[in-house]
């Protein structure tokens, strides 16, 4: 891990995924979030504060970068509830089959590189009656934002900790064998659209 990755990113990327208008979406999907809960790619610990405790048994905070894991420590030791780290990507999740009730992905499916494999490690682990809550950030609507989205996307991933610009999360989902339940979707105001076309739901395996 270079210095960069270990004392820049992960500050970075935690101002990034701070801004206001992301911490109003964070609260629309967090505290549904129940049961045994797997978060992937927990960072800092930013939704911490958004659960419901009173919904929660336990978090599994999945998040493979030591520097996050730093930045998180004070609040996953102040927490409410029991979090326990998987100190792993999310291509590997040390959990057994059906183990798990809810899923959380919050910004965290445009940086994996294996993402395919790891939404079948997410399907494994989800009980046949859990659910997947997601708020992503992705492919735009619009074709002109497309064009910019292809453009910087290269540069951007080599800067951002290999955050995908215009990954298509939906589609994702369910060439991954999820069922999208319920999905919406916009651009985040007050945010460049090229980085803030969001999707937002919930997702059951079938």
């Amino acid at each position: 891990m270079s210095l960069y990755e270990r004392y820049i990113l992960p500050g970075l990327i935690d101002m990034a995924c701070s801004v206001k208008p992301v911490i109003y979406q964070r609260k629309k999907v967090v505290p549904l979030a129940e049961g045994r809960i797997l978060e992937v790619g927990m960072g800092s610990g930013i939704n911490i504060d958004f659960y419901d405790p009173e919904k929660v048994e336990l978090v599994w905070g999945l998040e493979p970068s030591e520097g996050m894991r730093l930045r998180a420590a004070d609040k996953v030791a102040e927490a409410p509830f029991e979090i326990r780290w998987l100190d792993l990507p999310g291509e590997e999740i040390p959990l057994e089959d059906n183990s798990v009730d809810t899923i959380l992905l919050t910004y965290t499916l445009c940086t994996i590189p294996g993402w395919q494999l790891a939404l079948n490690q997410m399907r494994r682990v989800l009980n046949p009656a859990g659910k997947l809550i997601f708020c992503e950030h992705g492919e735009a609507p619009d074709e002109n934002i497309r064009k910019w989205q292809a453009r910087i996307n290269p540069i951007w991933k080599k800067i951002a900790g290999g955050c995908n610009l215009n990954r298509p999360i939906p589609g994702c989902l369910t060439e991954s064998g999820f069922k999208i339940e319920s999905l919406d979707t916009m651009y985040l105001p007050a945010t460049p659209r090229v980085f803030g076309y969001n999707y937002w739901g919930v997702a059951q395996k079938r």
